[in-house]
């Protein structure tokens, strides 16, 4: 899961263009929204298109959101837990 955790910093700074964030500046169970990253609806709505394109996963329901993007730690879980096995 530690290079799956990599990757997913490394996507976030790319997809959000967080041009002052480097990948290991993000801690695994840093909060993304409102403290930590200070990441907004907006950065949300990225997070989900990408795990839809790097990942093919949808979010179950809009409920999930604010648990599976939690921290880089828990969106990993979700990954782990839901992607396609032919991925």
């Amino acid at each position: 899961m530690d290079k799956l955790i990599a990757d997913l910093k490394k996507q976030i700074v790319d997809q959000l263009n967080l041009q002052d964030i480097k990948p290991e500046d993000i801690g695994d169970d840093e909060p993304l929204f409102v403290e930590g990253l200070g990441l907004d609806s907006i950065d949300a709505l990225e997070l989900i298109v990408l795990l839809q394109q790097h990942y093919k996963i949808k979010l179950e329901s809009a409920d999930d959101g604010p648990k599976v993007f939690r921290t880089v730690k828990t969106m990993a879980e979700y990954i782990t837990a839901h992607q396609p096995k032919n991925v």
